[in-house]
């Protein structure tokens, strides 16, 4: 095997446990404080740090599924006329801790995205206290998809 080969192997290989150990440590995290989560919590968190661009009830911005001028898409609703409940909870945590951006990027896709990571400003649990109070408002069917989609480990 060639050194630039080594290298790339090794690059790949190191994005890959970075990548499961992210997935890994969100399941973990999960499992942790699941039964724990506070949805009345994560609702008042939610007001704090996601109404301003989701929406205050988890609306989403207008045109959400279009880019806008420069090139990031706005906000989605995180209500059940969005998309997050086609999301695992790994995903979703994910995504809110370490920003969109950051997680597309490990999954080698380049994107632009408006998303900030909150894992300075919040904690795992808040974050897990913000994702329950979401899941709390979808009707009864589109969390038990969501929560299919988390068990078998979809993205």
């Amino acid at each position: 095997m060639t050194m630039r080969r080594t290298i790339v192997a090794a690059l790949a290989g190191g994005v890959i446990a970075f990548l499961w150990g992210t997935m890994a440590s969100a399941e973990t995290a999960k499992a942790s404080v699941e039964m724990a989560s506070d949805p009345a919590q994560g609702e008042r968190l939610y007001g704090e740090y996601c109404a301003s661009c989701h929406g205050a009830n988890l609306e989403g911005q207008p045109n959400w599924q279009s880019a806008g001028e420069d090139g990031r898409f706005p906000a989605p609703p995180h209500d059940a006329s969005g998309h997050t409940w086609h999301h695992s909870d790994a995903l979703l945590f994910s995504y809110t801790k370490f920003g969109g951006q950051a997680v597309m990027a490990e999954q080698g896709v380049a994107f632009d995205s408006a998303m900030p990571g909150f894992g300075d400003r919040l904690s795992d649990r808040d974050i897990w206290d913000i994702l329950a109070f979401i899941r709390s408002t979808w009707p009864e069917r589109m969390r038990q998809i969501q929560e299919e989609r988390t068990n078998l480990g979809s993205e």
